[in-house]
This record gives C-alpha cells, structure tokens and sequence, in this order.
C-alpha cells in the first residue's frame, strides 16, 4: 500500500530541496521544490507501488529546475544604458517598408503562411500544424500571398528564396 502524500513530502523533502539548489542554486530552489511537488501531487495517485519514489521526485525536480533556468534565459536583462542606434536587422519596415507593408496588407492565414514559409523557412506541415489546417491549405495560403504580393510588389521572393 503507497503512503500518503504527505509522507512523502516528509521523507524526500530534503533531498529534492538539495537537489534544486545544486542546480539553481538558493534562490530560485525553493520554487522549484513547491513546483516539484504539486507536479508530484498531481501524479502521485497514477504512480506504480514499486516505483522508487525518491527516483522520480529527484527527475521531476530535475525537470522544474531546469524549466526555472530556460525561464531565466528568457527575462530580459537590466542594463545601465540603451546602446546608441537600434539594430534593423530582422524588423518588418527596416530596409524594404514597401514589402513589409505589402506583406501587412494580406489577409491574416496568407500573411502567416508567407512568414513562416520565407522567413522562418518551415516546412508546410509545420506551418499547417501552426495555422491548424492541412497541408494543402497551408501551401495554398503561401501561393495565394506570393501571388499578390507579385502584384503590388514586384521584387517579392520566388519559391526557392526567403525574405
């Protein structure tokens, strides 16, 4: 018979709590510990009898910690002053505004297409699984915006070429 919860937390606390600092180190551990344990909470009525359960909460710690240090990548950065001129690389309008406002004139499905198909360069199952259509409709939307902006912008990409 599986002990209860909360003997669990009692028993392997301490060793996800370590295992959270050593990855994270003080700071972030303790979320990483209570996001640990309501994952575990959820899960532990599915958990196996014969499963280690120390195994398991030290990987889901493991997991949420890592979660906590992609998240951090992600927050922008303080700094003391904002460089002088902005970088225009990548920005809709930098360089070529009769494009992107050629572009920003399609309707919604064929602007997305268009983005993704010459910008990003995904395939067209990815972008049907993005748009939420078939394959077909994601090609037909890329089609459909190439071929009007051809018409009100003459220099757009060809099939082989990204923008």
């Amino acid at each position: 018979m599986k002990q209860p919860f909360e003997r669990v937390v009692a028993q392997h606390g301490t060793t996800v709590l370590r295992v959270c600092r050593v990855v994270l180190g003080p700071h972030d551990a303790d979320d990483a510990w209570s996001e640990t344990f309501l994952s575990a909470m959820r899960a532990y009525p599915g958990l196996p009898e014969t499963a280690n359960v120390e195994a398991w909460l030290v990987t889901i710690a493991h997991r949420k910690a890592i979660d906590v240090l992609r998240a951090a990548k992600r927050r922008p950065v303080p700094v003391e002053a904002l460089p002088e001129a902005t970088a225009s690389f990548g920005q809709p309008g930098a360089g070529e505004p009769d494009l992107w406002s050629a572009v920003g004139a399609l309707p919604g499905k064929q602007r997305q297409a268009i983005a993704y198909r010459y910008v990003a360069g995904l395939a067209y199952a990815e972008i049907a699984e993005i748009l939420g259509g078939t394959v077909e409709a994601a090609r037909r939307a890329a089609a459909d915006g190439l071929k009007k902006l051809r018409t009100t912008y003459p220099d757009a990409p060809t099939e082989g070429e990204r923008a």
